[in-house]
């Protein structure tokens, strides 16, 4: 626990660093606090506060910046969002020029709106598509890989290996094949998945949890690593903790290309409620240390159906950021919720 002293100047020091992107001193924070306490004083907080870990000392300063520890506490318990209006008014998503019956324009509009408004990158996660499947059939391709191939209605085929944690022969495949499409063909994967929890005790139990990996298959293939809108990543070029170490912004630009890890992300994102701040180098969320990620769900008729979000760094105005992606997924469940 930090006493209200030690929270005042830990607050003071995210702040500078977030405006400066320098090393905080000990006189700079005396006199953001506007506290009467020597230079010793604070030296000695801030040393308190770095074995704590929510602060480090750069081994080219005598100031300090905060870790992803501090940063955290920062984001739970100090920051002070303003309700004000943006610094630059935030142009209408469901204006004339942006149809709101294709959704992929919204999309692209709100993932490049994002990237404006912030100077970072803006994402999106395309909304999820209802999967229905006509026609399912397994086929082995070797030890504890099986291939699942999903019809839909419309004639689309989707094909996906899963790994299985036994071998199953190609009559138990047939057989499950079988089971899948005399009962449950026509519905959604959704709907096969809750039907399937009931269920699962009057199956046997291997060719249930190959049925079960199979739905889970095809739940994931609503939205691929295609379905999500990335703008603005040449903005990081202009952020100096990442032009810098042209290693690291080359992860990111890797991370940017595949797409994958960011579905996982905000697939974890639309799970919560309202705006949710992950900072890199505090979970296996944010793979990336200098990185943070401000995100929120948007809906359609009040059901959450993607996400949406900016990537910047760490040291990023997170009040401002908080701000720009709450109102553009409230712009984006409007226009979404209007073009049906």
């Amino acid at each position: 626990m930090l006493d209200d002293r030690a929270k005042l100047l830990l607050k003071a020091l995210v702040e500078r660093y977030i405006a400066d992107g320098q090393p905080v001193g000990s006189r700079t924070l005396a006199k953001a606090t506007g506290m009467d306490l020597s230079p010793a004083t604070i030296r000695n907080v801030m040393s308190d506060l770095e074995e704590l870990g929510l602060i480090a000392s750069p081994h080219t300063s005598a100031g300090r910046i905060p870790t992803a520890r501090g940063y955290r506490l920062f984001v739970d318990t100090m920051l002070t969002v303003r309700r004000e209006s943006l610094m630059a008014p935030v142009p209408d998503i469901s204006a004339p020029n942006i149809d709101p019956s294709q959704p992929h324009r919204v999309i692209s509009h709100a993932a490049n709106l994002l990237s404006n408004l912030s100077q970072f990158v803006g994402v999106v996660m395309a909304p999820r598509r209802t999967s229905v499947f006509r026609h399912i059939e397994f086929l082995s391709l070797s030890e504890r890989r099986v291939l699942v191939i999903i019809v839909s209605p419309d004639g689309d085929v989707q094909n996906r290996i899963i790994h299985t944690q036994v071998n199953f022969t190609q009559s138990q495949l047939l057989e499950a094949a079988n089971f899948l499409n005399a009962h449950y063909a026509g519905l959604t994967m959704e709907a096969v998945r809750e039907r399937l929890k009931t269920e699962l005790d009057a199956l046997r139990g291997e060719i249930a949890e190959l049925m079960q990996a199979a739905v889970n298959i095809g739940a994931e293939t609503d939205t691929g690593p295609d379905e999500v809108v990335v703008a603005g990543e040449r903005n990081l070029l202009s952020v100096s903790e990442f032009s810098s170490d042209m290693g690291n912004l080359r992860r990111l630009f890797d991370l940017f290309e595949q797409k994958t890890q960011l579905v996982r992300l905000l697939d974890v994102s639309a799970q919560a409620d309202g705006v949710r701040i992950y900072i890199g180098g505090e979970s296996q969320v944010v793979p990336y240390e200098d990185l943070s990620v401000v995100t929120a769900p948007y809906e359609v008729d009040g059901q959450v159906v993607g996400t949406l979000g900016v990537i910047g760094p760490q040291r990023m105005p997170y009040d401002r950021m908080i701000q720009i992606v709450d109102v553009t997924a409230k712009l984006v469940s409007n226009a979404l919720s209007h073009g049906k």
